[in-house]
């Protein structure tokens, strides 16, 4: 027997119908790219998202096809989301902090039609639009005053291209499980590889991420996503705000600490999330300046490790500092670090204590640790293993990857090692993948030591992460050199330059006599770490 309930599919566009109905006159300022606080509300967003949709049916887009957004976080970026998706089609959200050739084998790989832009990435694309086929056309986030001479194909200011509609257009009708948007890894190992959300995954991702114990904010808070909307579904937020009627205050492309507190401060925000980099900065310029934010009651960081230093200086000011963790493949939330009883009455360092870890699983993501053959392991806080996580918000597979990723009880693996506790709190104790994490973005080790081998003085090389007071962790190139060779740290990391994007550059290089490696011939990085524990890369005391 089946239930006698209506049949009303999750779907993204509902979020902002809901949000512009029953929270049309909330808020949406931003910072916008051409300088000047711009203010619009959920009504306009949704009036607007659906000319975006109209325009795009009138450029011929169809359901399934991919439409490509670099841009930084604004209301034009937020209502092309709802605009695109609410045709069926994909929002393929490109993270223009890649190195370019990334860039263009990614949008080569989802085979993006259109290419929605910022005035900032303009000179990036134009370099790359030869190598780039499929895209038909490039609209760019700005008005006809504002426009720059470009040589990109057929492209036409944003504000000049939905003013060519009327807006008297319908969502299209279709399954839940459509796909709506795709963001792609940062290509850690291999090539990077694409994550596609479905409309429901997407809707269930927000309803996990309004929680009390998620993000946490409601209709009567505002909330200022620090976290880009190219960065992981931009954490959700773009779904979870609306969906609560939650104001958004959206930075544009200036995160550095005195314009987040300007921003944090004059629009009274209650709640932001980020990643460490940016609270760092904050952090300074707050005590430089002996500034207070009252209004502030909620800090979200992920991205990478929240420093204990950092969750006492939030916590020190009476503002709650929540530390979550995630991937792209997660929509992302996994966990957040909230306290429950009976961590809620603690005190100092133990509360700390607990305020340190990743934190627990919201309902929607269920995780096990595992050892090496697959057996689960026991929920102790001590035993570490493999963590493993599934849910209605996960991936199950890549785009056009036709490799499995799931075990046979349907779980991915995270490739991170974690312990987990009796109260479900889980702690990351290390990465099977040598990736190192530098200010919330990925850098591969294997691409730099792959690309440091091929100096002709180089005999073999090794990357590790060193630990960095503002970027959490940068790489340290070690290398040792063919016999009766010479060469410099300058010499190397010219030969690397222009190679790689330059904040993936390594800020030191060092010599040894040799490489240590385990029996199997790999290279043995926690000996590595070991050597190097101590090292302070001459970029820790700029």
């Amino acid at each position: 027997m089946r239930g006698l309930m209506q049949d009303w599919p999750l779907l993204c566009h509902r979020i902002i119908d809901h949000a512009a109905q029953v929270h049309g006159e909330r808020e949406v300022v931003t910072r916008s790219v051409e300088g000047p606080i711009h203010r619009t509300n959920y009504a306009e967003i949704r009036t607007r998202a659906l000319k975006v949709a109209q325009r795009l049916d009138r450029e011929g887009i169809k359901m399934g096809d991919r439409v490509a957004t670099i841009a930084w976080n604004t209301w034009r970026h937020l209502e092309t989301w709802y605009g695109i998706m609410g045709i069926g089609a994909i929002c393929h959200t490109v993270n223009p902090r890649l190195f370019p050739d990334q860039i263009a084998w990614i949008i080569n790989h989802a085979q993006d039609r259109i290419v929605m832009t910022d005035l900032t990435f303009i000179p990036i694309l134009e370099k790359l639009a030869d190598q780039l086929p499929s895209v038909e056309r490039y609209i760019v986030y700005t008005d006809k005053a504002h426009m720059p001479q470009t040589t990109l194909k057929n492209a036409v200011a944003y504000e000049d291209w939905i003013a060519e509609v009327d807006g008297n257009f319908k969502w299209k009708e279709f399954d839940e499980n459509t796909a709506a948007a795709m963001c792609y890894t940062s290509g850690t190992t291999g090539d990077p590889k694409g994550v596609l959300y479905s409309h429901r995954s997407n809707v269930m991702h927000a309803l996990m991420a309004n929680t009390g114990d998620s993000l946490g904010a409601n209709a009567a808070d505002t909330m200022l996503p620090v976290v880009p909307l190219f960065h992981a579904n931009s954490w959700g937020i773009a779904f979870s705000a609306p969906s609560m009627g939650t104001k958004l205050v959206l930075p544009g492309a200036k995160m550095d600490g005195a314009s987040i507190y300007e921003l944090l401060s004059t629009e009274k925000v209650t709640h932001t999330a980020g990643v460490p980099t940016v609270w760092l900065m904050l952090l300074n310029y707050m005590s430089q300046n002996n500034l207070k934010l009252p209004d502030l009651r909620m800090v979200v960081c992920g991205g990478s490790a929240m420093p204990r230093s950092m969750i006492k200086a939030f916590v020190d000011m009476g503002i709650g500092a929540r530390h979550a963790w995630g991937m792209t493949e997660m929509s992302p939330i996994g966990t957040l670090a909230a306290l429950k009883p009976p961590f809620d009455q603690l005190e100092g360092d133990e509360r700390l204590d607990i305020l340190q870890t990743q934190g627990y699983p919201p309902f929607g993501v269920e995780m096990k640790i595992t050892d090496d053959s697959g057996k689960s392991l026991p929920w102790d806080g001590k035993t570490f293993g493999r963590l493993k996580v599934r849910g209605p918000s996960v991936s199950r597979a890549y785009f056009r990857v036709e490799d499995e990723i799931l075990d046979e009880e349907g779980y991915f693996d995270t490739g991170d090692v974690a312990t987990i506790d009796a109260h479900g709190y889980m702690r990351i104790t290390d990465r099977s993948k040598d990736v190192i994490k530098s200010g919330g973005e990925w850098i591969s080790s294997i691409d730099l030591e792959n690309l440091a081998v091929g100096h002709p003085q180089v005999a073999e090389a090794a990357v590790i992460g060193v630990y960095h007071p503002k970027w959490d962790e940068r790489p340290l190139l070690i290398v040792q050199l063919k016999q009766d060779q010479t060469t410099t740290r300058e010499d190397i990391l010219k030969y690397m330059d222009g190679k790689i994007a330059k904040w993936w550059m390594p800020d030191d290089v060092v010599f040894v006599d040799a490489i240590p490696h385990t029996a199997t011939g790999k290279i043995l990085k926690t000996a590595l770490r070991d050597q190097f524990k101590t090292y302070s890369l001459p970029t820790a005391a700029a």
